[in-house]
């Protein structure tokens, strides 16, 4: 891998990363589709002594190899989702930052070497390029997350767009750098 792409690469995640965050500190994009308990405290009490360990949980329960019909009509006769649990949780926002950008760099890193790849020789040929990398990223398990989990189609279409648009920004660094195509060469 050579310096001009590792470089591209470190703009394109800057962009994608700088995208990213004012889309969740300054916008409704990051609170789309969810919502907040209310009288969250008999709730919690219920899950503290019922639940032991972190991780994630699927409810009503499910028996691997059940019968399927049963389990099809426990989901439609009464409650059902998923639920992500810590008892406690070591929550450090600076490192919480700094592991999105790493994500976001090996993203855009990846993307970058994919695009050197090819032929494509024009700016709008290039931000093409990430504009259908992204939307396959967005897509790829927003929907499924939909599909099976019942997450709201408004937080799936938010992140997903969230996500497009990151792809977008770094397309951009990637288009301007003619990365790619003859012009890289």
């Amino acid at each position: 891998m050579n310096k001009r792409l590792l470089i591209a690469a470190v703009l394109g995640a800057l962009a994608m990363y700088t995208w990213i965050f004012i889309a969740h500190m300054a916008s409704p994009l990051a609170e789309a589709g969810i919502s907040q308990i209310h009288n969250e405290e008999p709730l919690l009490a219920a899950m503290n002594s019922t639940l032991r360990n972190p991780g994630m949980y699927m409810f009503p329960r499910m028996d691997a190899g059940g019968d399927q019909a049963a389990q099809e009509k426990k989901m439609a006769t009464g409650p059902s989702g998923l639920l992500i649990y810590f008892p406690k949780r070591d929550f450090q926002f600076g490192k919480l930052l700094a592991i999105e950008f790493v994500n976001e760099f090996v993203q855009v890193l990846i993307g970058m070497y994919l695009l050197s790849l090819t032929r494509v020789g024009t700016f709008a040929g290039r931000l093409g390029f990430f504009a259908l990398l992204g939307l396959c990223a967005a897509i790829a398990t927003n929907v499924s997350y939909w599909n099976w989990y019942g997450f709201p189609i408004t937080y799936v279409l938010a992140d997903s767009f969230t996500g497009w648009v990151g792809y977008l920004c770094a397309g951009l660094v990637a288009a301007g750098m003619k990365i790619g195509g003859s012009e890289a060469r």
